[in-house]
């Protein structure tokens, strides 16, 4: 699983012309999946975002956490994150996970960060044309790939 995680002041995601989900202070997560993908990852990259600590304390030191700051999580699945480009100028996205893998692991990543969390995580639509808008508060943004986790 490859993420993209940015904190935000607020986002939301439309489709349709219709906003499905906004949420306030918190982070935005794009997830990406690839076939080889499972359970280990999930519990892991789930582990690993509730308890990044990424907003500001007294100090205005980055060291609580979203658990800390009672945040708000959006979560996009993007496959696009999964693209490869190693030959030529058009990006391969083989390393995606097909619908039938991927769309099981992505509610399963939905249900587990949002056990981790304490509260449901707000979500676009799993291969819709989606709007993705944002407010990046720092500018704060972190990947974390679950294949590089030493």
């Amino acid at each position: 699983m490859r993420t993209v995680i940015q904190k935000v002041a607020h986002a939301s995601v439309t489709i349709n012309g219709k906003c499905k989900a906004a949420i306030n202070k918190g982070l935005l997560v794009l997830l990406g999946i690839e076939e080889a993908d499972g359970q280990d990852d999930i519990d892991w990259l789930s582990k690993k975002i509730v308890n990044l600590r990424v907003f500001e304390d007294e100090n205005g030191i980055m060291n609580k956490s979203i658990l800390d700051e009672n945040g708000e999580i959006l979560v996009i699945s993007q496959f696009t994150l999964m693209a490869s480009t190693k030959k030529g100028n058009r990006p391969s996205y083989i390393k995606a996970a097909r619908h039938e893998i991927s769309i099981p692991l992505y509610e399963q990543f939905c249900t587990t960060l949002s056990k981790m969390l304490g509260k449901e995580v707000s979500t676009g639509e799993f291969g819709a044309d989606m709007k993705v808008e944002l407010l990046n508060d720092g500018p704060v943004t972190i990947c974390i790939d679950t294949k590089n986790k030493e």
